[in-house]
């Protein structure tokens, strides 16, 4: 089966940064390569991904950037937002959500799940290989627990990576 997501950033970033390919947001990057994944965004989103990949203290190659920006482009959708009536701590997340939410059969892949409004279709990146795992089932599980909060969180691996990188620099 074939799931619709928008991945934000901060999921990409972690996937460039760790170095275990069994880990939980590799295997959401290894999942758009294996077409389990269709990748969701809008021209503001590839912006963001770009500017934030190419920042100075991550060092990543132009290369490295290029490849994981062109396999969301080849194996996404570009997609038009819709308009949400939601309040965001941070404004430039709306994009993210409006994206996803385009499509009734869509989620948000999110590390900062708190950044979002609370519902069975913005989930951490350990929600989604749930989702995967376990299709409608995990998807029913997550809207009968009204969020993913309840189900393993993936932020602190986030956290692991960037403190494993950041003692390597």
């Amino acid at each position: 089966m074939k799931y619709y997501a928008v991945i934000d950033t901060n999921v990409l970033v972690s996937s460039m940064l760790t170095s275990n390919p069994d880990s939980t947001i590799a295997r959401i990057v290894n999942s758009v390569r294996q077409d389990v994944i269709i990748p969701m965004y809008d021209e503001l989103i590839l912006d963001e991904y770009r500017a934030v990949l190419s920042r100075d203290r991550f060092s990543f190659s132009e290369e490295r950037v290029r490849e994981l920006l062109d396999l969301i482009k080849i194996k996404g959708i570009n997609c038009e937002r819709i308009t949400v009536a939601d309040i965001f701590p941070d404004p430039d997340d709306i994009v993210f959500y409006e994206v996803a939410m385009s499509r009734e059969d869509s989620y948000l892949v999110t590390g900062n799940l708190k950044h979002f409004p609370k519902n069975g279709r913005v989930v951490s990146p350990a929600d989604m290989l749930y989702i995967i795992e376990y299709g409608e089932k995990g998807t029913r599980v997550l809207n009968e627990t009204a969020s993913s909060y309840y189900l393993p969180v993936s932020l602190e691996e986030i956290n692991a990576v960037i403190r494993e990188y950041r003692q390597t620099i």
